[in-house]
């Protein structure tokens, strides 16, 4: 008898046919064609690189358990381990991919031993190219740029005195006596191998894995921090689809993602299996129980023991745009199948920024070091999401859509007022004016320079005309809530950190950002020439009074 996957019984359990197996290896060529996977020799490196971290991660609890007057040889057994997850675990990582990786320690070990003991190893190695640790953040993690490969790295204390290198998570009593911090961070990992457990083929769980990941990040639906499911979530969803269709190829599975979950019935939440119950007095995900969990909008409940829901960001504005691309990514799926369109159609770039006649600019600025810029840009980016829901909260506006990626410059102030530059970045006239400012990197300036990262919301606006006759919409009270929450930033300066919000109307926005959705540049000139003459035409009446 064949294992049953899932809560529910397969839909169809049918063997692919001759056209599906040939619509899946023109699937598997598109995603060739489009570098989706690394070449051997770049794979190989990265395992070079992982195991020297986990000699790193030894050295590292040895230090920590010999300056705790601990023996030689207990200081040498104490061990510590590095596990990976997210999409390197689930093996669907492309070239330009970071490595997830989790770094497990025994008890006497402590977080502020990671961020300053361990810190200061990685920083004497000569491979490094940029670290920045974020010591506070909701799982604090350490961000770096090593011999070419991008690592997250995360640390979880276990309650025990040793951790070898056999050690597996699976056991749930490892999660006994641990702090909220440790078991997020253990939660990783431990749904990545769950989910790769819950799959009846992992080979085809990962060619649909990688088609889906592909499209949500050419469409600008990829993103936890900004309102849309992360890598996690789209493996689970995915996953869900394959247990469905325990034979099936990966065409199918991505044909049947789309038609699923365009008529899903949200918020009925998607699960890989039933939620458990386990040795800790911690909340594990119910809507019956809690009422927060009642709010979130499309939930993705993680298989591991705790059970957490993946997609708690989404909000209103986010969901109405991830239906939008579902039901569009279902509509290009029936015309492929019936030979019309192919899988490039599918892969079409977003139009986020040709989509929206006004766009609200946020822009994070630091006159620091590039490490101190990132802890600040990183907590700005972790609190967008609050604006959004602000915006959505305000009469005339119908969707507040912000845009997954931050754009960043570095600019030399020379005789110009950081707070001019700040206010000019973020429109194309704007920039116009301080593109003549001189880069550090290039002139050894570094203690005069001024680091902009902008983020961008496209609003979609409803408004009732005026007696006027010119249609307004005042969101100061959104921005200045903004303002406050990320004056709230644990080391905020007024002289060194600034925050910004400003209107941008379709035709202002800058080069760096429109072309971010252009395929071939020469012929988008055209376009936005058109695009700016109808907004001209059409909209001159209407305005954004902003803060």
């Amino acid at each position: 008898m064949s294992k049953s996957y899932g809560v529910t019984g397969p839909i169809s359990t049918d063997d692919p046919t001759t056209k599906e197996i040939g619509l899946n290896e023109s699937l598997i060529h598109e995603l060739k064609s489009r570098g989706s996977f690394e070449n051997e020799n770049a794979t190989k490196k990265r395992a070079e690189v992982l195991s020297l971290f986990q000699t790193l991660v030894q050295e590292f609890v040895y230090k920590v358990s010999k300056s705790k007057n601990m023996s030689d040889g207990m200081s040498k057994d104490a061990g510590g381990k590095i596990f990976t997850f997210g999409s390197y675990r689930l093996g669907v990582y492309g070239p330009s991919s970071d490595i997830d990786a989790l770094v497990v320690v025994p008890r006497h070990v402590t977080r502020e031993d990671f961020f300053t003991t361990f810190d200061q190893i990685i920083r004497q190695r000569p491979e490094l190219q940029e670290i920045n640790g974020v010591a506070d953040a909701y799982v604090p993690i350490i961000k770096l740029e090593f011999d070419g490969i991008s690592l997250d790295l995360i640390m979880a204390r276990l309650n025990v005195t040793r951790v070898p290198l056999d050690m597996t998570l699976d056991d749930k009593n490892l999660l006994k006596n641990l702090d909220e911090k440790d078991l997020r961070s253990l939660n990783g990992t431990r749904v990545t191998d769950e989910i790769l457990q819950l799959v009846p083929k992992p080979g085809v769980f990962k060619h649909a894995l990688r088609c889906i990941k592909l499209w949500a990040q050419q469409r600008a639906v990829y993103g936890n921090v900004f309102g849309f499911p992360g890598g996690v979530a789209w493996a689970m969803l995915t996953a869900r689809i394959c247990q469905l269709y325990p034979n099936a190829v990966s065409a199918v599975i991505v044909e049947k993602f789309f038609n699923i979950y365009t008529k899903w019935n949200w918020p009925q939440p998607v699960l890989l299996k039933a939620i458990e119950d386990g040795p800790l007095q911690v909340r594990v995900w119910n809507p019956r129980l809690y009422p927060h969990d009642r709010l979130h909008r499309m939930p993705v409940i993680t298989p591991a023991y705790p059970s957490m829901c993946a997609t708690h960001n989404i909000t209103s504005s986010t969901q109405k745009v991830i239906t939008h691309e579902l039901m569009r990514g279902s509509e290009v799926m029936k015309n492929i199948l019936e030979g019309q369109k192919t899988w490039f159609d599918l892969f079409e770039r977003h139009d986020f920024f040709h989509k929206y006649r006004f766009y609200l600019c946020v822009v994070a600025a630091t006159s620091d070091s590039a490490e101190e810029h990132h802890k600040w840009h990183g907590f700005v980016e972790s609190k967008l999401r609050q604006l959004v829901m602000k915006l959505e909260a305000t009469d005339g506006v119908e969707l507040a859509h912000p845009y997954v990626k931050d754009f960043s410059n570095v600019y030399v102030l020379n005789d110009h007022n950081s707070s001019d530059i700040v206010s000019a970045y973020g429109t194309l006239s704007g920039e116009n004016l301080i593109n003549s400012l001189k880069d550090p990197m290039s002139n050894g300036e570094e203690n005069k320079a001024i680091r902009l990262t902008k983020y961008y919301i496209g609003l979609e606006l409803n408004l009732d005309k005026s007696t006027e006759g010119v249609r307004k919409l005042d969101i100061q009270q959104p921005c200045s809530d903004f303002y406050s929450i990320c004056k709230s930033f644990a080391s905020y300066k007024e002289e060194v950190n600034f925050i910004h919000i400003k209107n941008v109307k379709l035709f202002d926005l800058p080069n760096d950002v429109y072309l971010e959705n252009e395929t071939r540049p020469k012929k988008a000139s055209k376009k936005r020439k058109k695009d700016v003459a109808e907004d001209t035409q059409k909209r001159a009446k209407n305005e954004i009074t902003a803060a």
